[in-house]
């Protein structure tokens, strides 16, 4: 019988950086569910009343990262399999930020706001209504709430310690404001157990990310249960959401991170409708929508979408 786990956010369940040679903080059977509680992007947390906590990473990294839950091992998870994740529930906390300019990144210097001083907005999250809430000069703007977290993942099995800031193969930092509640990821499994991370909450986000931050935020509650996919054999993330079928692609270059996702959104579709690849890439293009899932974090994202119902066997 599966079972559900609770891991909080404190210093010993974080961590900083992606390693295969990480110990795992749980192991958990497939089918087990677990639900989290996250940090905001500050490594830290502020009540409503009371005093804000500051966490740490147990793993001590020289350079910044993420703040990450995990790693979480899944008996019987080994290289060549997928890991399910099930989305199942979402819940933000009541404050969020986020922020445009004051550093160099290639953005900024073709905006020409790396001299211009950072600006951070500050966010109430109203869960009643479900917006959240900033003020901007003499003037209060909303925007609906879409909670997602930036970054899932399991570990990479090349060795050593990798930053938390791409998205790569098995996951990391997708930022793909499509994998919300009720969604499924799909990611390659890369290691023994495969060692699954969470973390970076997001209250809303759009496509491209532009400014390099979404509404950052702490998450109450993440919610997910992991399935073990012997059936299921993976080169780069997939997703199934309420909306569709997504397929991601993930490179310094957009072009070459938009054929990655369009050539595995072509394979999905050949498998689906038993058709050539020539007759897939016909279909695509008529059904399936390309977007930018982020241009901000080193390695650019591709996500193409096939909307359910769009292509209908008759």
């Amino acid at each position: 019988m599966s079972k559900k786990h609770r891991v909080d956010a404190k210093d010993e369940n974080l961590h900083a950086s992606f390693s295969k040679n990480y110990q795992p903080i749980l192991m958990i059977e497939s089918g087990d569910s677990v639900q989290f509680k996250t940090p905001d992007i500050d490594w830290g947390y502020i009540p409503k009343d009371g005093q804000p906590t500051r966490f740490e990473s147990r793993e001590k990294e020289d350079f910044w990262g993420h703040p990450m839950i995990g790693p979480i091992a899944i008996r019987g998870a080994k290289p060549g399999m997928t890991l399910e994740v099930r989305i199942n529930d979402i819940v933000p906390g009541w404050y969020g930020v986020n922020w445009a300019g004051g550093h160099t990144n290639w953005l900024n210097q073709h905006l020409k706001l790396v001299e211009q001083e950072e600006r951070k907005l500050e966010w109430l999250i109203d869960q009643t209504n479900n917006r959240a809430i900033t003020q901007v000069g003499n003037r209060s703007i909303s925007v609906p709430l879409n909670p997602f977290m930036g970054v899932m993942a399991v570990a990479p099995a090349e060795p050593g310690v990798h930053s938390t800031m791409p998205p790569r193969y098995c996951g990391g930092n997708i930022d793909c404001k499509e994998l919300t509640k009720g969604s499924i990821l799909y990611l390659p499994i890369a290691v023994e157990g495969g060692l699954f991370s969470v973390g970076d909450g997001h209250a809303a986000q759009g496509d491209g990310e532009s400014s390099g931050t979404a509404i950052e935020c702490p998450m109450e509650l993440v919610d997910l249960t992991f399935i073990v996919r012997e059936d299921m054999h993976l080169k780069m993330p997939r997703a199934k959401t309420p909306s569709g079928l997504i397929t991601f692609g993930f490179h310094e270059d957009l072009n070459e991170a938009t054929i990655m996702a369009l050539q595995d959104m072509l394979e999905l579709i050949q498998e689906l409708y038993q058709v050539d690849k020539l007759e897939a890439t016909a279909l695509a293009s008529v059904a399936v929508d390309l977007r930018i899932t982020q241009i901000v974090n080193g390695i650019k994202g591709v996500h193409a979408v096939l909307p359910h119902e769009t292509l209908r066997k008759i």
